[in-house]
C-alpha cells in the first residue's frame, strides 16, 4: 500500500509540475500580443519591439544574407510565396476563423474609418507631435529630393520588413477567438504578403522592385538594427535603389476587442495605411534628411488620398527616426491593423503602389 500511495503522489507531483511548465509558456507566448494590443493608435512598430531611437549601431549580430526572392525585373511573374487579393491562401499552421472554437471565449471586430485629424494639407491630414511649426503646404509643393527611372531592370524600390512576423486576421468576419494570435511566419497572412502585393503592382507599373523577405523580429530586441543592415547591404549591392518601404501592420484596440481600419475604392475594401515620418531638428539622431522624407511622405500620402479618398490616415510626424535616416526616400508605412484581412491588406497594397508610381513619374 505506501508503494502504491508513493506512485500516485509522484504521479501527481509530475503532473502539476507539468501543468506549471504549461502555464508559464502560455503567459510567455501572450506577452507581446497583450503589448501589441493597446487602446491607442500608436504605430505597432513604436510600442512592440524598440523605441525606434536606435538608428545605427547596437549590439545585436549581422543578419544573415538577405532574403531576397523576387526577381528586380519589372515584368517578372509574381512569386508563390504570398498570395495576392483573389487568390487561395494557405491556412497551414494558422488561425482558421471558421475552425473549431468549442470553449474559447470570442471577441468582437469593430470596423472603423480614421477620419481626418490634425493639420490640414492640400486635402490630407498630418498629426504633428513634435511642436516644430511646420509649413506642410510649402514642403509638399518643393520637388522630390530624388529620381528614379521606369523600364529598367535595375531595381528603384527596396520593400522589407522589420516586423515580419506582423499578420492579419484570415477572414472578414466581425469576430475572433481568444487563440487568435496575430504574428505568423505564414506568409499568405503577414505582412510579406502585403509586401508582395506591392512589388507586383509596382511591376506593372514598369518600376523595378527588390522584396526582401529576411525575418528580423525572431527575437524582438534589435530588430532595427538587424533590418538596417539588411537595407545597408541590398542598398550596397544595387545603388540604383532610391525608396526604402518598410512596411508594417498596426494593431488598435484590446485584448478583448479589436479594430480594423477600412476605406472603400470601386466597391471594394482595403485596410487604411499609416505613413509614419520621422524628425531630428537638432541632430540629436544623425538624421540630417529628415525634411526630404518628410517631403515624400507628403508625396506619397497626396497621391493615396487623391486616388482613394478616405485610403491615408493622417500621417504620423513624430520625433523618431527608425531607419529613415537610410537615405532620402526611406518611409515606415503601417497597412491595416491585426483585425484587418490579409486581402484588405493586399488591396491597400495595391493602391498604395499606384500612388507611388505616380509619385515616381512626378505625376503627383
Amino acid at each position: 500500500m505506501k508503494v502504491k500511495g508513493k506512485f500516485f503522489k509522484a504521479v501527481k507531483s509530475g503532473a502539476a509540475v507539468l501543468l506549471v511548465l504549461t502555464a508559464v509558456v502560455c503567459v510567455i507566448r501572450r506577452v507581446p500580443q497583450v503589448f501589441s494590443e493597446r487602446d491607442t493608435a500608436l504605430a505597432a512598430a513604436a510600442f512592440t519591439l524598440t523605441d525606434g531611437k536606435v538608428f545605427a549601431g547596437g549590439s545585436a549580430e549581422p543578419s544573415s544574407a538577405p532574403a531576397v526572392t523576387q526577381s528586380t525585373s519589372p515584368t517578372a511573374a509574381v512569386a508563390e510565396t504570398a498570395a495576392l487579393p483573389n487568390e487561395k491562401r494557405d491556412k497551414t499552421g494558422y488561425y482558421d476563423s471558421f475552425g473549431n472554437h468549442s470553449g474559447e471565449a470570442r471577441y468582437a471586430v469593430t470596423e472603423k474609418t480614421i477620419y481626418p485629424d490634425g493639420t490640414e494639407v492640400d486635402g490630407c491630414y498630418v498629426k504633428n507631435y513634435t511642436g516644430l511649426d511646420m509649413d506642410f503646404a510649402a514642403l509638399l509643393r518643393e520637388p522630390l529630393p530624388f529620381q528614379t527611372r521606369s523600364g529598367t531592370e535595375e531595381p528603384q524600390v527596396l520593400i522589407y520588413h522589420t516586423h515580419t512576423s506582423e499578420g492579419y486576421l484570415d477572414e472578414d468576419v466581425d469576430y475572433y477567438y481568444e487563440s487568435f494570435y496575430s504574428r505568423t511566419g505564414n506568409r499568405d497572412y503577414n505582412v510579406v504578403a502585403t509586401g508582395e502585393a506591392i512589388a507586383a503592382e509596382l511591376r506593372r507599373q514598369h518600376i523595378a522592385v527588390l522584396h526582401d523577405e529576411t525575418v528580423h523580429d525572431s527575437t524582438y530586441n534589435g530588430s532595427y538594427d538587424r533590418s538596417a543592415q539588411t537595407v545597408k547591404q541590398l542598398m550596397q549591392a544595387h545603388p540604383s535603389i532610391k525608396v526604402v518601404l518598410d512596411i508594417h501592420r498596426d494593431a488598435l484596440g484590446a485584448e478583448d476587442y479589436k479594430v480594423k481600419t477600412v476605406f472603400e475604392h470601386d466597391g471594394k475594401k482595403g485596410a487604411q495605411i499609416m505613413i509614419l515620418s520621422g524628425c531630428d531638428p537638432d541632430n540629436e539622431r544623425g538624421f540630417v534628411n529628415w525634411q526630404h522624407n518628410l517631403n515624400f511622405a507628403l508625396k506619397l500620402q497626396h497621391a493615396a488620398e487623391r486616388r482613394c479618398p478616405g485610403m491615408t490616415r493622417p500621417l504620423d510626424f513624430g520625433c523618431f527616426a527608425y531607419n529613415e535616416y537610410i537615405c532620402d526616400g526611406s518611409l515606415l508605412i503601417e497597412v491595416g491593423t491585426d483585425a484587418n484581412t490579409a486581402d484588405e491588406a493586399a488591396f491597400a497594397g495595391q493602391m498604395l503602389a499606384q500612388a507611388l508610381a505616380e509619385v515616381l513619374s512626378d505625376k503627383s
